[in-house]
């Protein structure tokens, strides 16, 4: 397996050079790349942002009995930033985030969220207008990333729930794909980015790797599992595999994968999957080395967050935390 630069600085914990490597386009084959225009500095461990939800919840409550048990097992762990309409100017956004990211010299994980008819309709409803000012908010978005190291996640949701589109829909959709990949590949050659796919109990592994491939996996790092979801560490594993395997017996060649741990450490309450009950942390995020592993275990969504069935969506809710951590 071939490791990136980044991810080798990660997994060392030490400062090393970053340049990613680019993929070729679209489906055909990775093949090595234009080095990078200037040398960067990996930053040894991922970004514990200071004013995530959880934490800035902590501070504003510091006399409830419950805070210190969500400070130490929440608000100090690196969470990923959300991104959306509501972030304002993107480039202003991001860069920002950036910017404190690379103070502390750390690697920020970010998400971007955005994409037309987002969650079509349901909990997580918007995203930009039309595809125009979608490319536009995304270029922006990589633009402000950078020559800076990060991780970044590419839509939630938006593949696997693409069945809910018309026909010119998900042409658009495709295309609004493409485009993104182009610019992280363009705009961010440091940042990994791994397009989300959904869960293992979504779509066939086939089915999986065909969209991946039209939506431009080949010039991304790979591909994110279980965003917000439950799915335990060994089924993801298994299903991120048989997905890669899928890849090569399309076009040759396949891709790594990342996990999302955040809410997985119980496994899933059956296919309920908005604010279940009864579940609990999944392991701490961290970067794996050595052929058959993810990539990486990432806290995506962010534990304590709703998902728009016990409170709005993206509402931090201490019960939920809690629950979460206590695995009640």
């Amino acid at each position: 397996m071939k490791i990136s630069p980044l991810l080798m600085a990660l997994m060392l914990g030490s400062a090393g050079a970053c340049a990613q490597t680019p993929a070729a386009p679209v489906v055909a084959a990775p093949v090595a790349g234009p080095a990078a225009a200037a040398a960067t500095t990996a930053f040894p461990g991922l970004y514990a942002d200071p004013h995530t939800s959880a934490a800035e919840w902590v501070r504003s409550h510091a006399s409830d009995p419950r805070a210190a048990e969500i400070d130490a097992a929440i608000a100090r762990q690196p969470v990923a930033r959300w991104f959306g309409g509501w972030s304002g100017d993107i480039a202003a956004a991001v860069g920002g985030y950036m910017a404190r990211a690379a103070e502390a010299r750390r690697t920020p994980v970010l998400v971007a969220y955005n994409i037309p008819q987002r969650d079509c309709g349901q909990h997580s409803a918007g995203g930009e207008r039309s595809a125009q000012a979608y490319q536009q908010w995304i270029r922006g978005f990589a633009q402000a990333v950078g020559e800076q190291p990060a991780i970044v996640i590419l839509e939630p949701d938006a593949l696997p729930q693409m069945d809910c589109l018309d026909a010119a829909g998900k042409a658009e959709r495709m295309q609004l794909f493409q485009y993104a990949v182009q610019q992280f590949y363009d705009l961010a050659p440091r940042a990994l980015l791994y397009i989300d796919i959904g869960n293992s109990d979504w779509l066939k592994p086939d089915e999986a790797a065909k969209r991946l491939l039209l939506a431009g996996v080949a010039s991304a790092q790979g591909f994110a599992l279980n965003v917000s979801n439950y799915r335990s560490d060994s089924e993801s594993k298994t299903y991120g595999i048989a997905v890669g395997e899928a890849l090569r017996g399309l076009v040759g060649w396949n891709k790594p994968f990342v996990i999302d741990t955040s809410r997985n450490g119980a496994g899933p309450a059956g296919r309920q999957w908005c604010d279940a009950a009864g579940r609990k942390l999944g392991q701490p995020p961290r970067v794996f080395g050595g052929a058959g592993q993810p990539e990486m275990a990432l806290w995506i969504k962010a534990p304590g967050e709703a998902d728009g069935c016990a409170g709005p969506a993206g509402s931090f809710m201490p019960e939920l935390a809690l629950g979460l951590i206590r695995g009640q």
